[in-house]
């Protein structure tokens, strides 16, 4: 397979110079003698036959999604000119482009209404996710909803009467033959009618993009497997089929004046639809291709992927951006160690002998380790050539002799360098290795594994006699060894102190155990008889063994020791362990000694476990010096992203850990063990390997002639196959589905080179992965062209609408929240500020609201910031001045949200008259579990609880909520005051239950719904959901940061079936929130679950808890 993946990437290299002129197409709008469509960023003119295509916009922001005004002469479009994604228009015959909304609500133009109004998509006035259709004129400015709560695309008949609307979005998810619960289909709303009807409820796969032709209506849809195009009548009937690829999708229909252009992989095609004519258009552009130009790269450290320190840590060897630098601490030069087009670099780090480099390297097609000189003079040379799968970190011996490395197959394997032979030593049936580290004479390896149970082992391997030892139990967790340089202990981390910081199981809101700080640090004797370095003075310890001689002792004897007569692997080493391997290029340098032979007997040696007397924490990254030792500590409640890096002293009182440097990301000793390299924020430092405070003044390793530059279309290229191996390698199933994957490498590798943006090579690795028909496929990120002004709006809090009659924008309604939250209200809402609907916003800082077209415009960047509000009461009272601080989009997002959630919360009291509780959960974060912990304890004594999953976004604590709906209750406690009872398990629920879930609940949030039904905790209410069960870790980064997500970890149940995956969870009682009832504030779900719930509670009520009689044990009967 690597020289299949080689040589096509040499035949698209050669093929790059022969398509200067091809763009990648996509997104087109027809007119009467012209197409418009979207390439390189930009928006384009060509006539309808194709041919030599013009430029229409230049700006960097990217433009896309262009429809043509009825009349032929204006050009409405998206953008994000300011760093956020709005509509605009333009004359057709070019000129500046004007904004028409002030939103930041990821608006979409979907087309012009019969009447000259531009008709988008936009979540901005939505309480939830969803997208809705509105119409803007682009004269007044004046804005109008379409009457419905979701529709993401949409278009009008000829009369403007009748809607056809694509309801749901994209899925969020590049998957092809898609069946799940939000699959994309088609409804139809005419005005003056009661509700939208649905018109494709017959296919269960994609139905969208729906376009109008002379009564009928025409979208794509995949009712062949393959997207192509379709028609119907005006009900949904007669259905006809237009076009027959059998190759690729069909993307972006666009119909006007009886023709259908459409973008097929990168090629626009042209369906004549009187004649059946179909046929790819010819077109060609008029373009420096400015954005494949050489690129410099700005901030390099924004790319780094790994940094490690020279033997003797007067240099660092980075890997940014897939290249190898190596970098001196403070004085020299910065030297690319290798560089070849089209090549990606992970992980380099030194060699022994400071002279060399050994890195991950994609040159051959494969994940392959190769050799590079530290120097940059010389060529690179592979090591291993056995690659399959991607590669993980690897770690030289200290004598140079070895590489140990382990793959994404749970495989460790030993490179022999003297003859580049690669032996698997280990393989894993659950998870990677870790923590891998060498001995001081090369002769052992000691690494993390897993045992059956999933705990973490410490294991070492015997080179000599090819075998490896576990020595850690399964009780407890094991990890980071770390050897002393005198080969005497090996140093260990392992989470055994499981005392909790919960004592007890009395609360509000059900405490349980937390084992916070559980991990110790360990040291294990290698042979028997060793006294510790850091067991207090005796009257018995050696002489020498005294406080001011612990670092002394600590030197490696002068002496090999002797053979133990016990089980050890004590042998002399092979002649090659013993040679000097870490001189570096200095000559000057000393020789060094070699290292005294590490003896093991291994027969016992886990009753010489011993701990070091050093508080627990939550230690990770052990690493030990002759004088010390030195870990991270971290901040639990900030997940990783706080770590602390300590030191302990090695000696035998007054044992003390200290804080080397806070807030760091990394570190890594030397090996020399004489330095530290620390990465905090974007710096490296090298100080001294001391346990104190580290002194960073000076010592920061000088980044500034680090320059970086990238062939556009070299990255690009490499970026698409590797995005095709890292699916390969890191998809769940290893069959890939059944689809040959190498055909799909062949079939949409030719389009590289028609790539001309980042953007458009997202598009292509979309197209590509969605052949795996899965869900958690995400493409996003990567270096997309920005514009360079970045506005953000600042918002009130409130709907409001322009009403010139009133002098003002008209407050139509304050977004409510929960008065128990007040850090929840709007700004409007505010103690002193108190706008309610009605009233009328006259002026923001002094300027009239109607003096702009939008008063959004007023209001660019003004989020956190005090502004001056004019406004008057809707009665015409006098107007009055308020300071308010507007929110920022994501917290007017969650304003918003919080709206419905709070007011799903009323409307079940409201209904149930406070008989059913209500708990909403958001996402399945562990953040999310703050929704729990809010919703659920203050009502788990109601007769009824109704837990809301609907429009979940997912997470991983389906565990957390569904073990404590589990807990049963079996027995109370009463005391003589006569309180009412209190039970055991303390706040479990006694009544009855019900979940609502629906087509956007995904992931996590599916995984509680089918959870629920399955444990018979009560019905589940709504509609079927996404469909997206096989979990992911979105490790797979590519070069630039972006990724193109695997699914990684399916899931299915103990009957032997996979769940939830592509179809969804279906529910027990199906109700539909259809869209226009639900526009109106109808929610016929959760209506429903009440309506049952209270039914159960009618004919299963919860009986009363009440104690027996009090026990009679006297003598005298009653």
């Amino acid at each position: 397979m690597k020289i299949a993946i080689a040589g096509l990437l040499l035949a698209l290299s050669a093929a790059a110079a022969q398509a200067g002129s091809l763009g990648y197409y996509r997104t087109p709008a027809v007119g009467e003698a012209i197409i418009v469509f979207a390439a390189e960023g930009d928006l384009w003119k060509v006539g309808i036959d194709g041919g030599t295509a013009t430029r229409l916009t230049s700006h960097p922001g990217e433009e896309t999604t262009p429809a043509i005004s009825p009349d032929g002469a204006t050009l409405a479009f998206t953008a994000a000119y300011e760093g956020v994604v709005e509509v605009y228009t333009m004359p057709l015959s070019g000129g500046l482009p004007t904004r028409r909304t002030f939103e930041n609500g990821r608006a979409s133009v979907c087309g012009w209404t019969p009447d000259g109004k531009v008709l988008y998509a936009t979540d901005h006035d939505s309480t939830l996710p969803n997208q809705q259709l509105f119409t803007i004129h682009p004269g007044t400015g004046a804005r109008e909803a379409i009457p419905l709560s979701q529709a993401s695309y949409g278009a009008y008949d000829a009369e403007g009467q009748t809607l056809v609307f694509t309801r749901l979005p994209f899925n969020g998810s590049h998957t092809k033959r898609y069946r799940g619960g939000t699959v994309q289909n088609l409804w139809k709303f005419q005005a003056g009618a009661g509700e939208a009807v649905s018109l494709t409820a017959d296919h269960p796969g994609t139905s969208k993009d729906p376009m109008w032709w002379e009564g009928r209506i025409y979208f794509a849809a995949d009712r062949d497997g393959v997207m192509n195009l379709w028609s119907m009548d005006a009900d949904g009937q007669d259905l006809r089929q237009h076009t027959h690829h059998a190759d690729y999708d069909i993307q972006s229909p666009a119909l006007g004046h009886g023709r259908v252009v459409y973008q097929l992989g990168a090629e626009l095609r042209r369906l004549d639809i009187a004649s059946g004519e179909d046929r790819a258009l010819s077109i060609e552009l008029e373009s420096d291709l400015d954005q494949t130009r050489e690129q410099w790269i700005r901030k390099p450290m924004d790319f780094l992927s790994a940094a490690h320190p020279s033997p003797d840590g007067d240099r660092v060897v980075l890997t940014a951006r897939g290249r190898v630098f190596v970098a001196p601490h403070r004085q020299g030069r910065v030297v690319e160690a290798a560089r070849k087009p089209g090549v990606r670099y992970r992980r380099a780090r030194f060699l022994p002998d400071g002279k060399s480099l050994v890195a991950l390297s994609d040159e051959s097609g494969e994940i392959e380790l190769w050799k590079l000189p530290a120097d940059g003079i010389g060529d690179p040379v592979q090591l291993s050539q056995n690659g399959d799968v991607l590669r993980w970190d690897s770690l030289p011996s200290p004598d140079g002799r070895y590489i140990a490395h382990h793959d994404k197959n749970y495989r460790l394997w030993l490179l022999d360098l003297r003859d580049n032979s690669d032996q698997k030593i280990d393989e894993s049936a659950i998870d990677s290795f870790a923590d891998l580290a060498w001995s001081p004479d090369s002769r052992f390896l000691a690494y993390t594994a897993h045992a059956a149970n999933a705990y973490r082992q410490v294991r070492i391997f015997r080179v000599e006699q090819k075998a490896a030892t576990t020595i850690t139990s399964d009780r407890f967790e094991s990890h980071s060894p770390a050897w002393s340089p005198d080969g005497k202990w090996l140093y260990l981390l392992s989470d055994r102190n499981l005392e909790s910081a919960v004592g007890s199981p009395w609360g509000a809101n059900q405490p349980e155990p937390f084992f916070d700080r559980p991990t110790k640090v360990y040291h294990i004797a290698l042979k028997e008889g060793l006294r510790s370095p850091f067991q207090p003075q005796d009257e018995l310890a050696p002489a020498d063994d005294k406080p001011a001689d612990a670092a002394k002792k600590d030197q490696p004897d002068d002496k090999p020791a002797e053979k133990s007569a016990s089980a050890s692997d004590g042998e002399q080493a092979d002649g090659d362990s013993s040679k000097n391997a870490n001189a570096g290029d200095n000559p000057d340098k000393p020789a060094e000694k070699p290292p005294t032979p590490v003896q093991i007997e291994f027969a016992g040696i886990e009753s010489r476990l011993q701990e070091v007397p050093v508080p627990p924490g939550n230690y990770r990254d052990l690493t030990v010096t002759p004088k010390a030792l030195f870990f991270t500590n971290v901040d639990r409640r900030s997940g990783d992203s706080k770590r602390r890096l300590e030191g302990v002293e090695i000696k035998n009182e007054n044992v003390e850990v200290k804080t080397v440097l806070a807030d760091i990301k990394s570190y890594e000793l030397s090996a020399d063990r004489k330095k530290l390299l620390i990465h905090k924020n974007d710096s490296l430092f090298l100080v001294d390997a001391e346990p104190k405070p580290a002194d960073t003044d000076k010592k920061d390793v000088v980044l500034r002639n680090l320059t970086l530059s990238v062939i556009p279309r070299e990255e690009w290229r490499q970026m698409f196959t590797e995005a095709w191996r890292l699916e390969r390698d890191y998809f769940y199933d290893r069959n890939l589905h059944g689809v040959d994957w190498p055909a799909m490498l062949e079939k949409y590798s030719p389009l590289v080179d028609r790539v001309t943006t980042r953007a458009e090579l997202s598009d292509l690795i979309a197209q590509m992965v969605g052949e795996l028909s899965a869900l958690h496929t995400f493409v996003r990120g990567g270096d997309l062209r920005e514009g360079p002004d970045k506005v953000g709006l600042g918002f009130l809090g409130a709907r409001l609408r322009r009403a010139d009659n009133l002098g003002g924008y008209k407050v139509e309604h304050v977004f409510r929240h929960d008065p128990d939250m007040p850090e929840r209200a709007s700004p409007l809402s505010r103690p002193g500020v108190s706008v309610v609907a009605g009233d009328v916003l006259e002026a923001i800082n002094g300027q009239p609201t109607l003096s702009v077209p939008d008063f959004a415009m007023l209001l660019r960047n003004q989020a956190g910031a005090q502004v001056r509000l004019r406004v008057k009461p809707g009665d015409g009272g006098d107007a009055r001045d308020v300071i308010v601080v507007p929110l920022t989009l994501s917290a007017v997002e969650d304003l918003r949200y919080h709206e419905w959630e709070h007011t799903r919360r009323l409307r079940v009291e409201e209904l149930s008259g406070g008989r059913i509780g209500y708990v909403h959960l958001r996402a399945m974060r562990g953040v999310d579990f703050t929704d729990w912990a809010r919703g659920y304890y203050p009502v788990f004594n109601r007769e009824g609880l109704i837990i809301d999953v609907r429009h979940n976004r997912g997470g991983n604590i389906d565990s957390w909520i569904l073990g404590r709906l589990l807990r049963k209750v079996w027995f109370y406690w009463n005391d003589r005051a006569g309180n009412p009872p209190v039970w055991n398990m303390q706040q479990a629920f006694r009544g009855h239950m019900a979940a609502i879930c629906n087509e956007r609940t995904a992931s996590d949030g599916e995984a509680f719904a089918e959870g629920f039904k399955r444990l018979g905790l009560g019905k589940l209410f709504g509609t079927r959901t996404w469909g997206g069960e096989i979990w992911l870790s979105a490790n797979n980064f590519l070069v630039d940061n972006g990724i193109a997500t695997a699914a990684e970890n399916g899931v299915f149940g103990p009957e032997g079936e996979w769940l939830i995956e592509g179809h969804g969870v279906e529910p027990d009682v199906v109700v539909d929130n259809l869209p226009h009832a639900t526009f109106l504030g109808e929610d016929a779900q959760l209506d429903a679950a009440v309506k049952h719930l209270l039914q159960q509670i009618e004919e299963h009520p919860i009986p009363p808890v009440q104690p027996p009689a009090s026990p009679n044990k006297s003598l005298v009967p009653r």
